[in-house]
């Protein structure tokens, strides 16, 4: 599905035309004549971004964005404003109102189709990382609001002391400010912590282009985000800033405010981008991981297992499962309670991580069974393997609550062979497993070969 922009204009050629524009770059383009109807298409269909003339009778685009970024459904739309006003003032109320850009008329398609590409680009990222963690549009919103206080750390690439100091000393009162006139130095700086990073396209000892493409080219800073400080009169540099990947710029002589707006902007996603990743990562590891011993789990050891079995087809490298089991364990936690049951999970767990090689692969596949693969392993091996940890937590005590308690396990092994599932040789582990403890417990024995069966 194509990225759905919103026109808002109150004059029906400029609305045309925009929209011959918009389509003949694939984008499905939706269409407003007021802030008000602006407002109602916004309620009922899913927008990407919102080209938002600002002058227009009734509610005009200032208004209409305030409107647009107040609503918990359509905070997140990123708002372009169209505009033939150049003041200084007008930006800053535009961004105040919540705008995330400007293009000013008569309107350069080269220019403007930058912009738009860019903050697409910032929304498809931040679309996907709100479906990966699970947050809703509208339960994000506090959350933004939070991250609005934070200050960042604000690298600054300027070989002009004045210019640097002019740019450095108002973001000053809240931001941490690293200046940099040596690029090379910038650019490994940029991989350590970075929030925003302030780049000048006007510099004499440096092509801040060249600057922004290696930090866009590596990976540790290319999610970082990027203001170009430039002239006016150097769209082109500006144009292909935009191409690069940049996120805003500032045309000189700076203005305070706009320069703290602006900044203040790209700090937010940039934040709000970090708070939803690593939101990302922690559930991505309540998936995979088991919460009471901190080893994979069921999911984690099924995934990893798959190259082994890519390896055993192709290659011929064999590869071992055991599968161990706590003895008596339901007696356990009938006599001293699930708290002392978990307990002894966590002990048994880590008794098998610590004794088992780096390259095993340890879950706790469920209850009291633990599985582990082991690599370029032969059942023989896997066997011995298997007796010596199931020896080691035999012959050690389990201290829980004061109390040394005797825990014993026991194991089956199989090797896999070529044409099994991970079903399949599961099976024959278990089956060896069954037998050693119907023939006593506290045993490790291995399964027969599917063809010898």
């Amino acid at each position: 599905m194509s990225a759905r922009i919103l026109v808002v204009d109150d004059l029906a050629p400029n609305v045309h035309l925009l929209k011959i524009k918009l389509q003949a770059e694939y984008y499905d383009v939706l269409t407003a004549r007021s802030g008000y109807e602006a407002l109602e298409v916004a309620e009922t269909e899913r927008l990407d971004l919102v080209l938002m003339d600002a002058m227009m009778p009734g509610m005009d685009g200032f208004e209409a964005c305030k409107r647009l970024k107040n609503n918990p459904a359509t905070w997140h739309v990123p708002v372009i404003m169209v505009t033939v006003l150049e003041e200084t003032k007008d930006r800053i109320r535009g961004l105040e109102a919540g705008a995330d850009d400007f293009v000013t008329k008569p309107i350069d398609d080269f220019n403007m189709m930058a912009r738009v590409r860019s903050l697409l680009r910032l929304k498809m990222v931040t679309d996907q990382l709100l479906s990966h963690t699970g947050h809703t549009v509208s339960n994000s919103r506090g959350l933004l609001e939070s991250l609005e206080k934070k200050s960042g750390r604000i690298l600054l690439v300027e070989d002009h002391a004045l210019h640097a100091e002019k740019i450095a000393k108002p973001l000053r009162e809240k931001h941490q400010i690293i200046i940099e006139k040596d690029p090379i130095k910038a650019i490994r700086l940029a991989k350590s912590g970075i929030d925003t990073i302030i780049v000048s396209l006007v510099s004499e000892s440096f092509d801040g282009l060249r600057v922004c493409a290696s930090l866009k080219f590596n990976e540790e800073s290319r999610d970082v985000p990027i203001l170009v400080v430039g002239d006016p009169e150097d769209e082109t540099r500006f144009i292909r800033a935009y191409d690069i990947g940049i996120n805003d710029t500032v045309m000189r002589p700076v203005e305070i405010q706009e320069l703290k707006a602006r900044v203040a902007t790209l700090l937010r996603r940039k934040f709000y981008a970090d708070s939803l990743r690593e939101n990302f990562n922690e559930n991505l590891e309540m998936v995979v991981a088991d919460p009471l011993t901190a080893l994979g789990n069921r999911r984690f050891f099924d995934r990893t297992v798959e190259p082994l079995f890519e390896e055993l087809e192709t290659q011929g490298t064999p590869f071992s499962l055991m599968v161990f089991d706590i003895d008596h364990f339901k007696r356990v936690n009938d006599i001293l309670g699930h708290d002392m049951g978990d307990q002894i999970l966590k002990e048994v767990a880590a008794r098998l991580v610590t004794n088992m090689r780096a390259v095993d692969v340890v879950a706790r596949y469920g209850g009291e069974e633990f599985m582990i693969a082991m690599p370029d392993t032969k059942v023989e091996e896997a066997l011995i393997a298997a007796d010596r940890v199931r020896a080691l937590i035999a012959g050690t005590p389990i201290f829980v609550g004061g109390e040394a308690l005797q825990v014993t396990t026991s194991v089956g092994v199989a090797q896999v062979e070529k044409g099994e599932s991970l079903r399949d040789v599961f099976k024959r582990a278990d089956d060896a497993l069954y037998k050693a403890k119907e023939s006593g417990r506290n045993k490790a024995l291995s399964a027969k070969f599917p063809k010898a069966a």
